[in-house]
């Protein structure tokens, strides 16, 4: 390694640090913390029926099984608006997982492949499997994710120069597509459409409490294994060259941020389908608002996270009633520009 280079690898930690705003961050957590909590009451309230503050208030602590505005709090909106902030901080903290360690602007769970897979092996098991539990569907999703990462990467890296960031989401996009089209061949020949369209569309309707009883565990420990990689992140952000010169196990560090970025986006997908652009949005927002330091950057996106797809959800059931809009689509409205931007900016790297 060039020794002329050895000063500037404390001085670029120094600069992600001095650059960092932990005010801004304790900020983001603590007001988007409260703000959450307020907008999950208030998207209880809403929907085909609208339900008073008050009846949700007595439904969670003065539960009436014979009260039907009870009933729909506790087993279908009260479910259905705490797996949008689990899988919306999920996907971002995903997201920022994959941005910072292979220094791509443009990763993101939906666009690098790990969605489209993690869909592809749902579809496989209603059409082969039917009947199975909630948590082998999960281990399934876990599976489909890692094929179509390997399969995006495989692709990228094939040509001279390796998998730069454009490369990448161009192997991703058509790894996605290849996975879809065998997903919807696969609905259509075994009559499952009906069961797949769901997870195609994207959405959180469907989520009930077994979901969120397997799913919490598996996402909390996640992210709290992102949170204690973060320094190893915001090192790894500097380059391998300059993390290996820093002392850190750069294969380790992979290895373990793959997991969690797998664990993350398969346990998601199967509850919400394939959702894309929160982990391309939100990461870069945390970064333009915190600073280059990931310890700051991965809580600060869980909560923003939560924060847009809790919104997308609300919108999802209030802007065409008595229809309901898939999320995906309406987070694709910000997503697609947001991703047009970044590949201007990355087009030299084809």
């Amino acid at each position: 390694m060039d020794q002329s280079n050895a000063p500037a690898k404390p001085v670029q930690l120094n600069q992600i640090k001095k650059g960092s705003r932990a005010w801004a961050a304790w900020l983001i957590i603590a007001g988007g913390t409260g703000l959450l909590a307020v907008l999950l009451a208030f998207s209880i309230t809403r929907g085909a029926a609208e339900i008073p503050l008050s009846s949700v208030w007595n439904a969670l602590f003065h539960f009436n099984a014979k009260d039907t505005q009870h009933l729909i709090v506790v087993d279908l909106r009260l479910p259905r608006v705490l797996a949008s902030a689990l899988v919306g901080a999920a996907f971002a903290v995903a997201g920022a997982v994959m941005q910072g360690v292979t220094r791509n602007p443009m990763a993101d769970s939906g666009l690098m492949g790990l969605n489209a897979g993690a869909s592809f092996a749902l579809s496989i098991c209603f059409a082969f499997f039917p009947g199975l539990s909630y948590m082998r569907l999960i281990l399934f999703s876990f599976m489909g994710a890692t094929i179509g990462a390997g399969l995006t990467y495989g692709i990228a890296s094939l040509r001279r120069g390796g998998a730069t960031p454009m490369r990448l989401v161009l192997s991703g996009a058509a790894v996605s597509a290849l996975l879809a089209a065998l997903s919807q061949g696969i609905a259509l020949y075994f009559n499952v459409a009906q069961n797949i369209m769901f997870w195609t569309a994207g959405g959180v309707a469907g989520s009930n409490w077994e979901q969120i009883r397997i799913m919490t565990p598996w996402l909390t420990c996640a992210i709290l294994g992102a949170i204690a990689l973060s320094r190893s992140i915001s090192i790894m952000s500097l380059g391998k060259d300059v993390a290996k010169g820093l002392g850190l196990n750069t294969i380790l560090v992979n290895f373990l941020c793959a997991a969690v970025v797998l664990m993350l986006a398969g346990a998601s997908v199967t509850v919400v389908g394939a959702v894309g652009f929160v982990g391309l949005i939100v990461p870069h927002l945390s970064r333009f608002l915190v600073g280059m330091d990931y310890r700051f950057i991965i809580p600060s996106s869980a909560v923003t996270g939560s924060l847009l797809v809790v919104l997308a959800d609300l919108g999802a059931r209030t802007l065409n009633p008595p229809f309901e809009t898939p999320i995906g689509a309406l987070i694709a409205l910000i997503g697609v520009p947001f991703f047009l931007y970044l590949a201007g900016k990355e087009r030299r790297a084809l």
